[in-house]
């Protein structure tokens, strides 16, 4: 890496001297004037990134050079000097884009510690503008994808909030609903798109680090603190911050955040001076906050603080067809990536992807498409690519499709014939069992006839029994809707047999 640029601007030839020594034995890349129109000619055609300028020169004033170096590059960082311990002209030059102010004498570790600082600040400003370019690019390629009802009603608030004065927003959601994404919308639709978007995972550090993490300490606010450290909540003035998992934010912590949400102020570690900022705070959690209340972990205040707007985003499996598009964008992003064409999906692949109930939600259905486009061949997703347990699911749909079917055509076929009896199939052993099954049907010899319609009421119970009494999670299975399952449980229950009504 190339040394650090500094120029030195000063009318006296032995602190020129010794400044130039100091500053290169410390490894920066130094040149000295004296003059003013010699230092904005060498600047100009150096371009240092940091200044040390003096206020009275032979030829000028610092605060009149000092605006011409930030119009060249405004990403410099200029500390004024002077030895006439002029306050105005102090205030002066900070109004003006000055990063410090010394007054002579000054010791030289004041200086140097001046300037490590001016090129750390120039350091994290960089970054900012990196993390930014990349945000800008993955709110680009990441947009949320669906058509369901209630997505269009989420997407609908986050334009609200975008546009909206709120300085504080809760995003509530399972893990890997896009709660992250959500927060990259509000950001980049707002007024607040240009200045930074930072993050900060509640779960990552102690509480001793998170404080430090979220406002920063003061030079000397505890051992090893040799230098000013600005926390998130300060870098992210004018814009917004994420506190992931901030249902795992320690109590300590959660009183000083929320003295910081009433006012938009906070100190450093170490500091005695309230610094204000203007931060819109977003929250995120996949935990029950209102549980979390209960338990004493979380305090209301701060809960109702952060619930001003409030986003509750659903999981994959309330989302229907949206699956179905959310595959065929991964497809588009990971066909580019690993240089594939995967451009459809059989059609038991694709009832394998609505029935499965995606415990992880569009994270899990983004990894599995990776991982089969990176590790297949073809342009078709067909039901080998997928894993067992999306494959077993359609499976079971099959059979249940294919019971249902049967009986719904053999009743159809008796009632034409008008035939008195059940319409009866020959079952030399049942396939599936039930600990809800009769006495009566347990007993019934190998050789025993047995109604289609025991058969499916049978199967139906199994799969119940499967789901440990799920009844939504039983109607997906078996390709009924909730009430239509409602209505033949109530048919089962009418016949003798035994259902347990105690779970939905």
């Amino acid at each position: 890496m190339k040394p650090a640029k500094v120029l030195v601007v000063d009318d006296q030839p032995l602190i020129l001297k010794s400044l130039r020594r100091v500053l290169e034995d410390e490894g920066l890349e130094v040149k000295t004037t004296s003059t003013g129109s010699s230092g904005l000619e060498t600047f100009k055609s150096w371009l240092p990134r940091v200044v040390v300028l003096d206020m009275k020169l032979p030829d000028a004033n610092g605060l009149e050079i000092l605006p011409e170096m930030l119009r060249t590059d405004p990403g410099v960082r200029v500390i004024m000097v002077t030895a006439y311990g002029d306050t105005k002209s102090a205030v002066q030059a900070m109004k003006l884009g000055a990063q410090d102010f010394l007054r002579k004498p000054y010791e030289l570790e004041e200086l140097l510690h001046a300037i490590q600082t001016a090129l750390r600040s120039q350091e994290q400003e960089t970054q900012l503008k990196v993390y930014q370019r990349r945000d800008r690019v993955r709110y680009a390629k990441d947009r949320i994808i669906g058509r369901c009802a209630e997505l269009r009603r989420i997407l609908g608030l986050v334009r609200k909030v975008a546009r909206s004065d709120a300085t504080t927003a809760l995003i509530t959601g399972e893990s890997g609903t896009g709660k992250e994404l959500v927060t990259r919308a509000i950001h980049f639709q707002s007024a607040r798109r240009s200045s930074p978007l930072m993050e900060l995972n509640c779960s990552a550090f102690q509480e001793s680090l998170l404080e430090n993490e979220l406002f920063g300490h003061e030079r000397g606010a505890f051992t090893g603190a040799t230098h000013l450290k600005r926390g998130l909540v300060e870098l992210s003035d004018k814009g917004s911050l994420l506190l992931d998992e901030v249902g795992e934010l320690p109590l300590g912590i959660q009183a000083k955040l929320l003295r910081f949400l009433d006012d938009q102020t906070f100190r450093r570690v170490g500091g005695n001076a309230d610094l204000a900022v203007d931060v819109r705070l977003i929250a995120a959690t996949n935990a029950d906050l209102p549980t979390l209340l209960n338990e004493g972990r979380f305090r209301k205040d701060l809960f109702y603080r952060l619930k001003v707007v409030s986003l509750h985003l659903p999981p994959l499996r309330e989302r229907g067809e949206d699956i179905i598009l959310l595959a065929e964008h991964f497809f588009k992003v990971f066909n580019t990536k690993f240089h594939k064409n995967f451009n459809q999906i059989s059609p038991k692949a694709r009832e394998a992807l609505l029935q499965y109930p995606w415990p992880g939600n569009v994270r899990e259905l983004k990894n599995l498409l990776e991982r089969i486009v990176l590790l297949e061949e073809g342009t078709t997703l067909e039901l080998r690519h997928l894993p067992l347990e999306l494959t077993d699911l359609t499976k079971q749909q099959m059979i249940s499709t294919d019971l249902i079917s049967l009986e719904a055509d053999a009743l159809e076929r008796a009632g034409r014939d008008k035939g008195p009896g059940r319409v009866l199939l020959p079952y030399t052993k049942p396939p599936l069992s039930s600990p809800n099954s009769s006495n009566r049907e347990n007993q019934k010899g190998s050789n025993d006839l047995r109604s289609l319609r025991e058969v499916s009421e049978e199967h139906i119970l199994h799969v119940l029994h499967q789901v440990e009494g799920n009844k939504s999670r039983a109607a997906r299975i078996l390709g009924l809707s909730r009430q239509g399952l409602l209505d033949r449980l109530k048919r089962i229950t009418e016949s003798g047999r035994v259902v347990d009504p105690s779970k939905n």
